[in-house]
């Protein structure tokens, strides 16, 4: 009987294959709107999760920041970098970072690029490898030497396939001798365009292009995880002594697990995808409400229908039966058709933004279960006054 009731709806909505279609379309864009929504901001989660894993791990930022009143930030210094290496327990790297715009000369191409003025232990922090070529020496940060580690960005517009070791770019006054090319990093949603850079001796950079001392940013990693919560609380109560700063005044740095921050990130994404999908599904309450108006429709249409089958014996259940597939199969119909143009639409935009999307369980389940209960939810109502009509005032009916 289920099968017979499958195929007389088939039936009944291919000989109305335009209003079908028509009454499918809201189901079609409310699936597809949430399917694109949930499979990017899947991807973006795990995208950032991917960063922070290949960024570094174990890691904790230090950055200066504007005390209330002032009006500029206090950088750090070289010096601050090694107390905190001398003095932390459980710090097993850390990496004092410099950082400028500059344009660099060099093949007869001009390019501007990020300096990321350092020591070799961010190598190790980031997990930066070299593709050609080696990392400095530390005679060479120790002297301020002028070497300098191109990223592949600055590699390709400078010299374009070529690997450059022992080639001289130029800013300015200032030129620096290649002697490494980092491996590709890639782009993010923590550093961009990461392989956009070129790497000095922060020594270098203090003496041949700042004229300072100042650090822009610290890098620390600890030896495990668990050692990051008393690195931080060491490493806060160690600057506000080194930067003066006592009693209840605010610190004018913040000291930052990176974990954290990419978890608060994570949570913001999930939170917008819950109100971007949250939004999308209106459509899919849309496309309920033209299923079950489509099928009243259908059960005026075919109320003489009804009367004749419940006259030759069907009963109550059978008709019940009958229009409530006919709702679903419309709903699964618009949900399928929705969840490929979803998939198709989540896998343009994750090409555009360098994000990974597939197809998961869940977002199979959204695109087909959701559409399946909206049908059986909509489609309820029809059915049941159609199996409520009266054989002999259906029979009548004109």
């Amino acid at each position: 009987m289920f099968l017979n009731c499958v195929s007389m709806a088939f039936r009944e909505l291919r000989a109305n294959l335009l209003r079908s279609t028509l009454t499918c379309l809201g189901m079609i864009i409310g699936v597809a709107a949430v399917i694109m929504v949930v499979s990017v901001m899947q991807g973006v989660s795990r995208q950032v999760m991917d960063d922070v894993s290949a960024m570094a791990r174990n890691m904790i930022v230090i950055v200066p920041r504007r005390e209330p009143g002032q009006d500029r930030r206090v950088p750090f210094r070289r010096e601050d970098a090694e107390a905190i290496s001398a003095e932390i327990q459980g710090a097993s790297g850390v990496a004092p970072i410099a950082e400028s715009y500059l344009v660099f000369s060099a093949n007869g191409h001009e390019y501007e690029t990020a300096v990321e003025a350092t020591t070799n232990t961010l190598f190790r922090i980031r997990n930066w490898q070299i593709a050609h070529g080696r990392r400095f020496t530390d005679a060479e940060v120790n002297n301020g030497a002028t070497v300098c580690i191109l990223g592949q960005t600055v590699r390709k517009e400078l010299f374009g396939k070529q690997v450059p070791l022992g080639a001289t770019v130029r800013s300015g006054t200032f030129s620096c001798r290649v002697v490494g090319v980092i491996g590709t990093i890639g782009h993010s949603f923590v550093t961009n365009d990461a392989d956009d850079m070129i790497v000095l001796p922060i020594t270098t950079y203090h003496k041949r292009l700042a004229g300072n001392t100042d650090v822009q940013m610290i890098n620390v990693q600890t030896q495990s995880a668990g050692q990051i919560s008393p690195a931080i609380a060491a490493i806060t109560t160690l600057l506000r002594q080194r930067r003066g700063i006592s009693g209840l005044r605010a610190d004018n740095f913040r000291v930052v697990d990176i974990r954290e921050e990419m978890k608060t990130l994570n949570s913001i994404a999930f939170k917008l995808s819950l109100t971007v999908g949250g939004v999308a599904a209106i459509s899919l309450l849309v496309g309920g409400i033209g299923i079950m108006n489509i099928m009243l429709v259908a059960v005026t249409e075919r109320t003489r229908e009804i009367g004749i089958r419940m006259a030759v014996g069907a009963l109550e259940s059978d008709v019940l039966m009958q229009f409530l597939i006919e709702a679903v199969i419309l709903s699964l119909a618009g949900g399928a058709v929705g969840a490929a143009l979803g998939f198709l639409g989540a896998m343009g935009i994750g090409n555009a933004i360098s994000v990974p999307v597939t197809l998961t369980m869940e977002v199979l389940a959204l695109g087909l279960g959701v559409p399946m209960m909206i049908g059986i939810v909509f489609g309820f109502f029809p059915a049941l006054r159609a199996s409520r009509l009266d054989p002999i005032d259906a029979l009548r009916f004109e």
